[in-house]
């Protein structure tokens, strides 16, 4: 048997842990880059984040009220309010002038810094303010309502954070949070990983571009479209490629000349066991590392990897739900992990069939799923029909369905493991 019918027909199978593994070890992240902070929203973070000063770095208050210490209106009620004389107005962005003492209490704003001596602050509901003099004339005076406890509605300072303390991991993606905590330390600017190139080919004399006539017997591409989409997501920079044909050559060419340029090659199609099946000529013929060509999953058996000049190269099936399915199990956390990500691969959470699904397996499978949650449970079923050549209901699916080997299929109301694609 040559070598090109040995890849073919004599392909040794492996896992999903063990193919992700195979290609973690040639992963290495991209280097940094510094783009401004709106710039940086949804990209990695390259450093760790430490809290140069404490938040707050002053006791602030937490509503609008009135500043007071505890022990004044400690008999203080709705039907016996507690009368004390206004000294001060303290907005927030200012500092206080006056040190609270017996009997007194300072007009406050939310966020304001509390003054020396207050150790309260009263909320402007539980108070009436009584204007029948002028700050002036230092007659301004303000009914209490309501004791409260010492320390109510103040947050001391490092009451948030601690100066020194440790507060965003590098490798996390930048969020809504995140980015408050950059701009409170003072990050106009920020490190990031740069995005990883990520050249998409797919294959198949059959396909036509998609601004293309539709043809007797021809399809347009619409893999390389949804694997953009996917890399996108995942925080890549995808590059759509031309649509190749099945002569291994150009096959060959075409990926060698953008090589140098990206940092990930993705291609979809040609990794089967049938006579056009072009990728499987390649890894006969290139002078790269092949890392595997069979895994044990369904959809996406021929799924394969190679080393090629220091660059990995993943061949994913063509049919679309194959397709989609192994850019979600091996892409994804690849880019991911080039991006600095501690955690990579997506997280599994337990959900219940909302269907019957009679299809054993002699390998896991990876259903595209919907979910729905009806009091607090999670239930999943297949999203549209469940064949790796059907497109149209990957729009719709929100999660893959893990069901593992063998059995006789599953029953409603049986428990799964899912994994959110979204």
């Amino acid at each position: 048997m040559n070598s090109e019918m040995k890849l073919r027909f004599g392909r040794k199978v492996i896992s999903v842990e063990e193919a992700r593994a195979e290609l973690y070890a040639y992963v290495m992240p991209t280097e940094t880059e510094t783009v401004s902070l709106p710039k940086s929203f949804g990209r990695r973070l390259a450093n760790d984040i430490y809290a140069d000063h404490a938040v707050p770095h002053f006791r602030r208050s937490g509503v609008d009220g009135y500043a007071v210490r505890s022990e004044d209106i400690a008999t203080a009620t709705q039907d016996s309010p507690v009368v004390l004389r206004v000294i001060e107005r303290i907005p927030s962005g200012t500092m206080p002038q006056l040190t609270i003492r017996e009997g007194t209490a300072a007009r406050i704003m939310t966020g304001a810094p509390v003054p020396d001596g207050a150790d309260a602050v009263v909320m402007l509901e539980m108070t009436d303010s009584l204007q029948d003099a002028s700050v002036a004339t230092g007659d301004v005076k303000v009914r209490i309502k309501k004791n409260v406890q010492a320390a109510s509605n103040i947050t001391p300072i490092a009451g948030e954070v601690a100066r020194g303390e440790f507060v965003i991991a590098g490798g996390s993606q930048i969020g809504p949070g995140d980015a408050a905590i950059l701009a409170t330390f003072g990050y106009s600017e920020v490190e990031v990983y740069r995005k990883p190139k990520v050249a998409i080919f797919s294959t198949g004399s059959e396909l036509l571009q998609v601004e293309q006539e539709m043809q007797p017997g021809k399809i347009r591409n619409s893999n390389s479209y949804m694997l953009a989409a996917q890399v996108e997501a995942a925080g890549g920079s995808a590059w759509i490629m031309p649509a190749l044909t099945d002569d291994p050559e150009e096959v060959e060419a075409a990926l060698a000349a953008v090589l140098p340029d990206v940092d990930l090659i993705l291609t979809s199609g040609g990794v089967s066991v049938g006579d056009f099946d072009v990728v499987v000529e390649l890894f006969g013929r290139f002078d790269g590392k092949l890392l595997f060509n069979k895994v044990a999953m369904r959809p996406g058996t021929p799924t394969s990897a190679a080393l090629w000049k220091g660059k990995l190269l993943i061949a994913l099936s063509g049919n679309p739900g194959a397709s989609f399915v192994g850019f979600e199990l091996f892409a994804k956390p690849i880019i991911k992990k080039m991006l600095g990500s501690q955690c990579p691969e997506a997280k599994a959470s337990t959900a219940f069939l909302d269907v019957t699904y009679d299809k054993p397996s002699a390998y896991p499978r990876y259903i595209r799923g919907t979910s729905r949650v009806e009091s607090g449970t999670i239930w999943v079923q297949p999203a549209g029909i469940d064949k790796s050549s059907i497109m149209v209901s990957i729009k719709d699916a929100d999660c893959l369905i893990w069901l593992p080997p063998g059995g006789q299929g599953y029953q409603r109301g049986d428990g799964v493991r899912i994994y959110t694609t979204l």
